[in-house]
């Protein structure tokens, strides 16, 4: 690699770590207001939520990358532009083809950092992600202990404590179970203790009254009770987080029969084969980014108006890209035998790319020229 490749690479790199940065730092902000607050309402410490953010870094980062990957290309062009770099480099011999090769280098890095985060550490932190998730439902402690609300661990299911003693005792326990659409019950204590027994949470309720309603014949059965026991760990359990979900298995786990692999997870084999493709297909637009980004800005050529209209047109393109590409997860997931059109935008832009730079190294009016030359 020479000189003028590393410059450029390096210029590339900073300012692609400064966009990536403010990028994940807005998204961060964003999702971690919600999710601290609905972790500390539920009675969770602060561990937890950075440990939650943590594992959700990944999924933010994969997000930014294809943006910080444009914005750096259009910025470093546009920078090198306004400073005559790129006029200098011209007039010296290099072409719009040559000038590209460090760019291309810089797509191929960010290309291999994307992989490495699709194919490896998104489905790990989205499946440690998913377990600790499970973990902190089915803790019906932390859902329960929360005096003075009304909380719904499960759907049909209320439950409300007046106070909680210092030594764990619940005072003014109300109960109400309406999982059964043909009966209802309320339970109701003066206390209650929580009783939790490797994965099974017991609430004990003392003193208490139970009130059962049949909406059959709109019958209603009380009875009083000194002591009662009512298992609530079905309450919180949550079988779709233990369901293997090929998101979350690494690329590795899905080089297999995807027979038996849809079998398993329950999912159709377009989906599994839409997610294996997806992770190729996906890190390979950040070099069609940066590709696009440069070239559009570069044949744009001095203006002293400014590059806002090259970049409009470089960030347009982008975005109809990016909508292209998503159109054709569906088609993939419907039937299998679609998977290249994963590759299809990549290809497209590939070839877009290619006709820019084209264009750029023709000199002022040489392509009219060569489109009116004579056969």
């Amino acid at each position: 690699m020479v000189r003028l490749d590393r410059y450029i690479l390096s210029q590339l790199l900073v300012l692609f770590g400064f966009f990536a940065l403010v990028l994940v730092a807005i998204l961060w902000i964003n999702r971690g207001v919600s999710l601290f607050d609905q972790l500390i309402s539920d009675g969770q410490s602060a561990l937890v939520f950075l440990e939650f953010t943590a594992l959700g870094l990944p999924k933010l980062v994969t997000t930014v990358l294809p943006v910080a990957t444009f914005a750096a290309a259009v910025y470093v062009t546009n920078r090198m532009n306004n400073e005559s770099e790129l006029t200098v480099l011209q007039a010296t011999g290099s072409g719009p083809f040559r000038l590209a090769r460090p760019v291309l280098y810089f797509g191929l890095i960010v290309f291999v950092m994307s992989s490495s985060l699709h194919h490896f550490l998104l489905p790990l932190s989205q499946q440690q992600l998913s377990y600790r998730q499970n973990e902190v439902t089915q803790n019906s402690t932390a859902q329960l202990l929360t005096e003075g609300r009304f909380l719904h661990p499960s759907s049909g299911v209320t439950f409300y404590t007046q106070e909680i003693d210092d030594d764990g005792v619940l005072r003014d326990v109300f109960l109400s179970d309406r999982r059964d659409s043909e009966e209802a019950v309320i339970y109701t204590a003066a206390e209650a203790y929580l009783i939790r027994n490797q994965d099974l949470t017991t609430l004990i309720m003392v003193d208490g009254l139970a009130q059962r309603l049949n909406s059959a014949d709109d019958r209603l059965s009380t009875a009083n009770f000194r002591d009662f026991s009512f298992d609530i760990s079905a309450l919180v359990k949550n079988d779709a987080s233990q369901r293997s979900d090929p998101a979350k298995m690494t690329t590795f786990e899905l080089i297999q029969s995807w027979d038996t692999l849809s079998a398993k997870t329950g999912d159709s084999i377009g989906k599994i084969n839409q997610t294996f493709h997806a992770r190729f297909a996906d890190p390979m637009f950040c070099v069609v980014a940066a590709l696009i980004g440069f070239s559009t800005l570069l044949i744009g050529g001095y203006s002293r108006f400014g590059v806002w209209r090259e970049v409009a047109m470089a960030f347009a393109l982008l975005v109809v890209i990016d909508g292209f590409r998503s159109t054709l997860q569906s088609p993939v997931r419907k039937d299998p035998d679609l998977w290249p059109l994963l590759y299809l935008p990549t290809a497209i832009s590939a070839a877009i790319v290619l006709c820019i730079l084209w264009v750029a190294a023709r000199p002022r009016g040489g392509l009219l020229r060569f489109l009116r030359r004579p056969a």
